[in-house]
């Protein structure tokens, strides 16, 4: 297996690239920006991107995938509540000063309980509503890794301030969603280091 995450863009959004050594084919998690880097990573390790999965659609998360489409022919997974946000993808760039990204609506869209990523490393989908209203968390059983997106961080939780956002609900998908899994559950947020989910329950302020 090869598993590889690294921050991107003025905000450092964490994207992850998952190979498989055997088969060649990778999945990328949240390529928000620098993808002529992500590309030439995958070129240098031989792999052939099969999925571009998409946590939720703010800019620094999503602002890439349609470039990385363009490059490599993989098709785009979003959910489906989190269109609006695309909608608004220049108010969103303004929010930051930078370029509007090219975007277009994903090939997909990911719903709970829906298998995506690669046939020997799957993911189930889980919708953690409350960052935005299409968040979606990333769930790697037998890796016993969930990418959380901008849900849960490392003693904190994504900000709820933003269009699509409500404080109340994204305490009730980390309770309801998240902290049900087991302890020693590996957590590669959107943003800085991991976490585990155990420590979350333990020490996360915002969760007691």
């Amino acid at each position: 297996m090869i598993l590889e995450t690294f921050p991107v863009g003025p905000l450092q959004c964490n994207c992850t690239l998952l190979g498989d050594e055997e088969t060649r084919e990778a999945i990328v998690i949240d390529p928000g920006d620098e993808i002529g880097r992500i590309h030439r990573r995958l070129n240098a390790l031989g792999l052939t991107l099969k999925q571009i999965l998409i946590t939720h659609a703010h800019i620094d998360h999503v602002g890439g995938a349609l470039k990385l489409k363009t490059l490599t022919g993989a098709p785009i997974y979003l959910n489906e509540n989190d269109l609006p946000l695309m909608q608004i993808m220049a108010a969103q760039a303004a929010w930051l000063g930078i370029e509007t990204p090219d975007t277009a609506p994903p090939d997909e869209t990911l719903n709970e309980g829906q298998r995506v990523g690669l046939e020997n490393y799957p993911a189930q989908i889980i919708h953690t509503p409350g960052h935005t209203q299409g968040s979606i968390c990333l769930h790697f059983v037998p890796l016993k890794m969930v990418l959380a997106g901008d849900t849960l961080f490392a003693g904190s939780i994504g900000r709820t301030d933003l269009p699509g956002g409500d404080h109340e609900q994204i305490i009730d998908s980390i309770h309801s969603r998240l902290l049900t899994l087991p302890d020693d559950t590996k957590v590669v947020p959107g943003h800085g280091p991991a976490t585990t989910i155990g420590a979350e329950r333990r020490t996360n302020s915002f969760l007691q």
